[in-house]
């Protein structure tokens, strides 16, 4: 059955709990997909879900030794799609999707890691937050600040190869973090590129910024099994939630890192819509595209206690998720690559979830703790999967405190 919303709340009714995993064969094998048992009402919103106009869309930065996790429109030539004017889900939508609290509001910072030079940031920020209402955020007014991998301010790293556009990436992240934290400031770290390793040095200079709160890390790679190493060089930061997208792919073969570290949020993603036939006014359900990864090296947290050792032994992602469907994207405005375009992917649900915490005050905890122990005041995800059922994989999904095997 599917659990009910916890309308009351005090805190963060606003990001999906969901936890998607794939089995390996060999633990437990299923001939066929299981048909799971649903209220009328979550019928209804697959049946809404199942309207959602597929549209074209393709990755922007995945030339290097790690990708970015966004997804931009395009047209049918396959180039990125501008629009005239706002397209796609913008402030006032996922406040009241997620039903974030206007009370709320916090001046922290929110520090986003992405890699080489973005040289319209401000003024691309400025338009964004204009359009929609937003209070400035400028070097200026002491809002905005953009540093190396190292947390100074120059030199600042070359501009990405036109093939690897992290503009698009930095866009999404600034403006989603703006969506979510209005009133929060920001500091874009920029790695000297996404080959070596300074989109990991990017986070130790990152968490000793001042009033840095959450990072937020749109980015990821196969496992190269020195996680271990690296979480301890990079992701142990006790002052700060660092939150990493899932990926884009569904269930990855490979555990994708960061966002399997003993140390992040690891973020999923959903399809969400308005809807006539729920109470939130909202639609939402697992994004088909949504990426999940078993750990081959991290150990299960205790707090992973609900994952079924058969289906992961190991820690899992994801573990909270919000909107991230391409088809369902987000208003993103990028001067370089045309102006107003439609973006999804986890890079836009990881920096989404990170302000959101920062916006509420969440207290750092170096891990995803958070979200497994107040599984209440979150949404469930109960409709929807991120990969296919029968063989070898058997897809899972976490609602509230239980589980929902997932209709395929």
């Amino acid at each position: 059955m599917a659990l009910p919303v916890n309308k009351s709340a005090a805190i963060m009714n606003a990001i999906r709990s969901i936890t998607t995993l794939a089995m390996a064969a060999g633990a437990l094998v299923l001939t066929s997909c299981a048909t799971a048992e649903r209220e009328d009402n979550g019928d209804r919103q697959a049946d809404e879900l199942g309207t959602i106009e597929q549209q074209p869309h393709s990755a922007v930065c995945s030339g290097g030794r790690f990708a970015c996790k966004a997804r931009v429109r395009t047209d049918t030539q396959n180039k990125i799609k501008p629009f005239a004017t706002p397209s796609g889900l913008g402030p006032a939508d996922l406040a009241a999707a997620y039903k974030l609290d206007p009370a709320k509001t916090s001046t922290a910072t929110i520090a986003i890691v992405d890699a080489f030079n973005y040289p319209n940031a401000e003024s691309d920020l400025a338009t964004y937050r204009s359009q929609f209402g937003l209070p400035p955020c400028t070097k200026a007014n002491g809002c905005l600040k953009i540093v190396n991998q190292n947390g100074a301010t120059s030199p600042l790293p070359g501009n990405a190869p036109a093939n690897d556009d992290w503009t698009v990436e930095a866009a999404l992240d600034l403006d989603l973090a703006s969506a979510a934290c209005p009133t929060c400031k920001l500091v874009l770290v920029e790695a000297q590129d996404d080959q070596g390793n300074g989109l990991f040095v990017s986070q130790n200079a990152a968490a000793a910024m001042s009033g840095v709160v959450v990072i937020s890390d749109s980015w990821g790679g196969p496992s190269d099994g020195t996680d271990a190493t690296l979480d301890s060089q990079f992701f142990t930061h006790t002052n700060v939630n660092i939150f990493v997208a899932s990926g884009d792919n569904g269930v990855n073969t490979q555990p994708d890192y960061p966002s399997t570290s003993a140390h992040v949020v690891a973020v999923g993603g959903t399809s969400l819509k308005k809807s006539t036939t729920t109470t939130r006014g909202w639609t939402e359900g697992a994004w088909s595209g949504a990426g999940s990864s078993c750990s081959s090296v991290t150990a299960k947290p205790t707090f992973q206690s609900v994952v079924p050792s058969a289906a992961c032994a190991k820690r899992t992602a994801s573990d909270v998720s919000a909107v991230a469907d391409p088809n369902t994207g987000l208003a993103v405005f990028n001067a370089g690559a045309g102006g107003w375009i439609v973006v999804g992917g986890t890079s836009a649900s990881s920096p989404f979830v990170a302000a959101v915490y920062a916006r509420y005050g969440i207290t750092a905890t170096n891990d995803a703790s958070f979200a497994y122990a107040h599984a209440g005041q979150f949404f469930d995800v109960t409709i929807g999967k991120n990969g296919t059922c029968g063989g070898a994989l058997l897809m899972w999904a976490r609602v509230g405190m239980g589980r929902l095997a997932l209709v395929c």
